[in-house]
């Protein structure tokens, strides 16, 4: 009993801390797995990627409304996501082991954060020419402009399905960052629009997990429920915050989950 409470609880903080910033809850329920239940590290990726998908849902639901999705933006990122979900998983199965597990996981989110810290609000000129332009406006009369390279964005969305699937990260933890730093995505765009593509790619990465039975589903009949409310109320979060605040949120946070999985503590 007090397992399924708990379970419930980390669902609905990874929910909403995962939609608050556009990571997805993975940087959340990844660590209370390791640190609390004994599961092999294919078992953790593989869970997480299920309550991903919940979470992510619940948050696409909710940005929707406030339509500060980039649908066109979104869909092009995703599929390009899916063949690296897929490739991810079965890596996975392969090479991954408990202490390589958590060293890759540390380096890579510490250092993300580091770069959002030292880029908080100023995009990185890149030498590849926007080839898109996006325009629309939200439910609150907020307008967008920005553009971007589709290239460029492709490519890092193959990788980010490669490693959101192999880390069991949602990788938002990428796809935010890159949006909003490279691709010139407004951050409330870039968190909205992130939890889009994380809905496409974790289905697609939740299959391949479950096929290849990583997936702890009595674990997810208890974290999905909180998953899908912190889902919801992160997003109304997020809606209220200024973009810089948003920025440094998603920095700190992913700097404590980094230290605590690579020191072990």
């Amino acid at each position: 009993m007090l397992d399924s409470l708990f379970l419930i609880l980390i669902g609905t903080l990874a929910g909403l801390s995962g939609s608050l910033v556009g990571l997805g809850g993975g940087f959340i329920i990844i660590p209370f797995l390791v640190y609390f239940f004994p599961l092999s590290p294919q078992l953790i990726v593989g869970t997480s990627m299920a309550v991903l998908f919940i979470n992510s849902l619940s948050s696409t639901l909710a940005y929707v409304k406030q339509k500060r999705v980039d649908v066109q933006s979104g869909t092009w990122f995703a599929i390009a996501m899916i063949p690296g979900s897929i490739m991810g998983a079965i890596l996975t199965k392969l090479i991954l082991t408990g202490e390589i597990f958590h060293q890759v996981f540390g380096l890579f989110v510490l250092a993300v954060s580091i770069f959002i810290f030292v880029n908080p609000n100023r995009p990185v000129q890149l030498p590849f020419r926007h080839s898109v332009n996006r325009h629309f406006i939200d439910s609150t009369g907020s307008e967008f402009h920005y553009s971007y390279s589709r290239g460029f964005a492709l490519m890092v969305s193959f990788v980010t399905g490669f490693l959101s699937s192999f880390l069991g990260i949602g990788g938002g933890s990428i796809m935010v960052p890159t949006m909003a730093l490279m691709l010139n995505f407004p951050p409330h765009v870039a968190t909205a629009t992130s939890m889009y593509t994380i809905l496409i790619s974790s289905f697609s990465g939740t299959l391949s997990h479950g096929v290849l039975g990583h997936i702890k589903w009595e674990y997810v009949l208890f974290l999905s429920p909180g998953a899908f409310l912190g889902g919801q109320l992160g997003a109304k979060l997020a809606s209220k915050l200024p973009s810089k605040i948003l920025m440094y949120i998603l920095g700190g946070t992913m700097i404590l989950i980094a230290l605590r999985m690579m020191l072990h503590l």
